[in-house]
């Protein structure tokens, strides 16, 4: 495709995103379906663009109010120009591979727009307004500051750049350094994660879907910080184990793994549609001890036939989702601190019906994809002291006894300063994660 089409489907792309009507990979999703004549690279170049403008939005849309032609080009122009210098070094491409990015992108332009770029491009970082250095939304700044202090500016920045590839290889039928070494065969480099012991980070974004190692279900996409939840539970064979908020059974799999598809391992949700997802995975997989169920909500006659019985409960709770910003930038965007307060109620409410279904001995897990300690810290706290019958374990001293080196360091909170695992990914390369870990008394 010309330079021109693709900024011309670009221009298109961001303007529906930019609705915020629906989430951006359901609407990248679709506008790839409606152009089933795009190619790879041009795909690629789209999505990447449309997650720069989400990513960049204020200090685009402050460039943007100069300039010539329709908003949603000038901002397209910025995303473009970013992304495609952004993809070429993740893609490990020359200074020269860098320039020719460059020159695919300037010649979309006219000598107008090219002038404007350029000015845009000359703007230093130390001329810009805080506002567009974070592109951060007003409500979410203030508590970030606090919590972070000087750690804020590193957060922000980490949240304007793509997330890292992580794989999870599939410990039921495959080997770590096994796979490594296919991936390495195929011309893919990959190197082993620090903290979770089944996982790869790949170089670059390679097409992996059809993959042996892949369609026969030896590798998973999944964040290294996800993997380290699922290790967490430390889910054994024979076991009677629950996934309270399943969605697509990312880490079912990897639990399910871990219990070397032996037990019995359910798959709840409230999203049927979310489970269907799993369907596929789980044929991959290889493991037959999962069994997903669709349930009406948290108190539904499913789970209370459950309760007292379960050797292991993960609570992977719905939540803003504001630690995968690299992954899901609209969600910035798209969140606000009233849904927020929404959410802690259900995050309560979810919890302690899990809580229910522990029994004697067993161990509850509570986690979330959020950075705000509303939904992680305040939650855990206060269902401790709800719960006298939960006894809190140590976050870095669990993760010692899981053989995790420098486990510590993922961790925070409590008298130790361990208690809870604080994944974030200025620090840890992670999506920003929260867990806390609790035993139920014998």
């Amino acid at each position: 495709m010309h330079p021109k089409q693709l900024l011309d489907a670009c221009a298109e792309l961001v303007k529906r995103t930019l609705t915020f009507e629906h989430p951006a990979d359901a609407v990248v999703s679709r506008f790839f379906r409606e152009n089933r004549n795009l190619g790879p690279r041009e795909r690629a170049a789209l999505a990447e663009t449309a997650y720069t403008v989400l990513r960049k939005k204020l200090l685009f849309e402050s460039l943007a109010r100069s300039g010539s032609g329709s908003r949603e080009r000038r901002l397209a122009i910025l995303g473009f120009a970013h992304s495609q210098e952004a993809l070429a070094r993740v893609a490990g491409k020359t200074e020269q591979g860098v320039k020719d990015a460059r020159s695919f992108v300037r010649a979309a332009l006219s000598p107008q727009e090219l002038q404007w770029l350029d000015a845009c491009e000359a703007v230093r970082p130390d001329e810009l307004m805080e506002p567009h250095r974070h592109n951060l939304p007003e409500w979410l700044v203030a508590p970030l500051q606090q919590q972070l202090g000087d750690d804020f500016w590193a957060f922000a920045q980490s949240m304007e750049q793509a997330a890292p590839l992580d794989l999870r290889v599939n410990a039921l039928n495959a080997k770590r350094a096994d796979v490594q070494k296919e991936l390495a065969d195929a011309g893919i480099v990959a190197e082993a994660t620090p903290y979770s012991p089944w996982g790869l980070r790949v170089q670059g974004k390679p097409a992996l879907a059809r993959m042996d190692a892949f369609t026969r279900g030896a590798i998973e996409v999944q964040d290294e910080g996800s993997q380290l939840l699922a290790l967490m539970l430390d889910a054994k064979r024979g076991e009677m184990v629950v996934d309270f908020c399943a969605g697509a059974g990312g880490k079912t799999l990897a639990i399910g793994a871990s219990m070397r598809s032996t037990g019995r391992l359910y798959a709840f949700d409230v999203s049927g549609h979310r489970l269907e997802a799993l369907k596929p995975r789980l044929a991959r997989s290889g493991l037959s001890n999962v069994h997903p169920a669709a349930i009406a909500h948290e108190r539904d006659d499913r789970v209370k036939r459950l309760a007292g019985k379960i050797d292991r409960v993960l609570v992977d709770a719905p939540c803003s989702g504001l630690g995968t910003l690299r992954r899901n930038p609209d969600l910035k965007w798209r969140q606000s601190a009233k849904a927020i307060e929404e959410l802690t109620q259900k995050q309560a409410a979810i919890l302690a019906s899990a809580a229910r279904l522990v029994k004697p001995g067993g161990r509850l897990v509570y986690a979330t994809c959020s950075v705000l300690p509303q939904e992680n810290e305040a939650i855990a706290d206060a269902f401790a002291a709800e719960h006298s019958d939960f006894v809190a374990m140590d976050a870095g001293e669990l993760l010692a006894q899981l053989k995790v080196e420098r486990g510590d360091v993922l961790c925070s909170g409590g008298e130790t300063g361990t208690q809870y695992l604080r994944l974030w990914p200025q620090r840890h390369e992670t999506d920003g994660f929260f867990a806390a870990v609790w035993t139920r008394k014998p």
